[in-house]
This record gives C-alpha cells, sequence and structure tokens, in this order.
C-alpha cells in the first residue's frame, strides 16, 4: 500500500519561546510554510491551532494539490453545522483536498462551555456525532436522528461535499474506546510515536475492533519528529540541543490530565529513553508527553530505516512536523520523503510482480 507524508501547518516554530496569541497570524508565514510542504512532497499537513478549517482554507488558496487534515474537536459545535462547514470548505478548495480529524479529547472543555468527563463517554458521543457528520454529507432527503447525545429532526444539507461518497474522516487515541470509534468511522487511525513492538500491538487491537464489526481496519498513521543529521554524532547533537529548548520553554497546564497516549509514551521511557533503531523518547518526556513529541534520530538511512520498519509493522501515513516548521519541512523533503516513496513503491512492485507469478502457475 501507497505511503503518506503529513506535516504540520503550524504558524510558530517550536523551539522559540511561546508568544501571546494577542500577537495575530503571519500570514505571509503560513502562505510559504504551505507552499514548502508542497514543494517538499508531503501530500497533506495537520492543521491544529486557532480555527485548523479556515487554516486549512487560507492555505489551500495559496497551494493547489497539498491537502489538509482538520483537526476538530466533536460535540464543540452542532454536528449539521460542522457538516456544512465542511461541505462548504471541500468545494472552496477544490474537492478532495479536506480529511476531517476527530479529536474526542481527555477531558471536558468548560471554557467552551463542555463539561462531559467520563472518557467512555466522551467516545460514545464522539460516535454519535460523526454519525450525524456523514449522514448531512450523504442523505438525500431530510433525515432524523436520536441517540443518547444529539437529536435531530428533519436535518438536510442540501450542499454536499465534492469529495465522494463523503470526506474522509481520520481518528486518533490510545484507549479501547478509540479503538472501536475509529474501526466504525475512521479511514486512517493515528497513533503517536511508541517503540515497535508498542505499535504493533496497538494495530492489533484496532484490527480486532475492525474485525468484531465486520468493517476493514482503519489504515495507520504514525507520528514522529524527525532530528536528522550528516553523521549519528552530529545529528543526537542535535538532539540534545533541541531537547534542552524544549525543556526550557515548556509551560506546564494547570490540573493537566494524563491521557491514555501520554500513559503510555510515559511508560515506555521508564523502559529506557532509545529504542529500537532510533526511538528516542526524550523530546517526550521534556514537554510532559502531552503531544506527539517523540523523535527518530540520526543520518537520513538511519531515519529512512526507521519509518520503513514501521511500515512493515503496517503504518501507511506518516506524521512529521518538525520543531522548526519551515526548516524541517524543506529538510524532509530532501533526505527522507522521495526516499521511502520509492522504496515502497519498489516494494509495491515486487509484489505486483510475485503475484503475478503465483497466478500464472
Amino acid at each position: 500500500m501507497s505511503v503518506e507524508f503529513v506535516g504540520g501547518l503550524f504558524p510558530r516554530n517550536q523551539l522559540a519561546r511561546p508568544t501571546s496569541a494577542a500577537s495575530g497570524i503571519d500570514l505571509e508565514y503560513l502562505r510559504d510554510l504551505a507552499r514548502a510542504h508542497e514543494h517538499a512532497g508531503f501530500d497533506t499537513v495537520l492543521t491544529l491551532t486557532h480555527d485548523p478549517l479556515l487554516t486549512a482554507s487560507y492555505a489551500a488558496a495559496h497551494t493547489e494539490r497539498l491537502k489538509f487534515m482538520i483537526a476538530h474537536r466533536p460535540a464543540l459545535i452542532a454536528p449539521t453545522i460542522a457538516a456544512r462547514a465542511f461541505a462548504t470548505a471541500d468545494h472552496y478548495t477544490g474537492g478532495g483536498r479536506l480529511r476531517l480529524h476527530a479529536i474526542t479529547g481527555i477531558t471536558a472543555e468548560p471554557g467552551h462551555g463542555e463539561f462531559l468527563l467520563d472518557k467512555t463517554e466522551r467516545y460514545a458521543r464522539t460516535s454519535e456525532y460523526l454519525d450525524i457528520v456523514k449522514l448531512a454529507w450523504t442523505s438525500e432527503q431530510p433525515f432524523d436522528y436520536e441517540g443518547k447525545y444529539f437529536k435531530v429532526e428533519g436535518a438536510f444539507n442540501p450542499l454536499k461535499p465534492v469529495t465522494q461518497p463523503h470526506i474522509p474522516i481520520s481518528f486518533g487515541g490510545s484507549s479501547d474506546a478509540a479503538y472501536e470509534v475509529a474501526a466504525k468511522h475512521a479511514e486512517l487511525y493515528a497513533l503517536w510515536g511508541e517503540p515497535l513492538a508498542d505499535v504493533k500491538e496497538q494495530i492489533k487491537k484496532l484490527h480486532l475492533a475492525a474485525e468484531k464489526i465486520g468493517k476493514a481496519p482503519p489504515r495507520v498513521s504514525l507520528s514522529v519528529r524527525l532530528i536528522i543529521g550528516p553523521t549519528e554524532e552530529l545529528a543526537w547533537k542535535k538532539a540534545y540541543e533541541i531537547q534542552a529548548k524544549l525543556a526550557q520553554n515548556f509551560q506546564p497546564q494547570p490540573n493537566h490530565v494524563a491521557g491514555t497516549g501520554t500513559q503510555r509514551l510515559l511508560a515506555a521511557a521508564e523502559r529506557g529513553e532509545r529504542h529500537d533503531k532510533a526511538l528516542w523518547l526524550a523530546t517526550a518526556t521534556a514537554v510532559g508527553a502531552t503531544h506527539d513529541s517523540t523523535a527518530l534520530v540520526g543520518t537520513p538511512d538511519t531515519i529512512i530505516e526507521s519509518l520503513l520498519d514501521y511500515y512493515d509493522a503496517g503504518v501507511t501515513t506518516f506524521l512529521n512536523r518538525g520543531y522548526e516548521p519551515l526548516y524541517d519541512a524543506l529538510e524532509y523533503g530532501r533526505w527522507i520523503i522521495p526516499e521511502v516513496k520509492a522504496e515502497v513503491r519498489r516494494r509495491e512492485l515486487h509484489a505486483e510482480q510475485q503475484a503475478k507469478k503465483i497466478a500464472q502457475v
């Protein structure tokens, strides 16, 4: 299966000190960052900050083929309104360039008027929300829906997405409830960068959840930073410098709730700072393992081999965003993306040739 590379459309250098949101958005930088990802060979970028859908719409107007994986928090707005907004954006961006990335979140968002605390219920609510979104995208007649968390009557969205049968959905999480929702709704399931054995364990659970409901399992995405050097020594020197800056700039959030993903990264770090060929967890522990913050460290050859190991384990999408977004995107495009894609294509062609030989016997 072909491989996809996802970058990050974030308007800030993560190694710089945090700045106030009141400073506004640097539109020129955002435009250049989107174009850099397109030039580097990324297929998609994740938009996560400010209003992610509007950010993607702006960037789409300044690029030609780049796709957008749009972080969306279910239940903060009505599902019918979300469906309409995404369908409209699908038209404005030319169609086929959007993916709704559903993020359930590990706890409530009181600042947004959202107070549901129980994680299992939060995932159940997300599932209902996505039910309604997909119905709004696909139903040719007004529909009713009544669940535990949502009820609509006579809902109808006359503007359907350009993308058929509907805009694709991706999903993330590390709990059993997350696997179940992903198996039902998602075409792509996003994992954080963990040791190979742990990733294989999660993929197995995902496949079991899909098998349970009689569906093909979603493809799998792995989020991991890439720290590249011309030699192993220089790559690790760079890695330790990044770790120090991350630790210096990290500002813990008061009353932060550690989700399952955070707990998994911290547990892996307790087993050791380095895993497999190049996985390093110190960048994650430097920021409390609160997000996709593990790294692969080494020369281009080492990192390519490591990514291919994950590909062999069942990963088809790599979400590689850098700490210095613009420069890292170009560096990934120079050293990593074309080589991984070429090797995956070589393997695909070899598999096709072998299949033909078997069929002729």
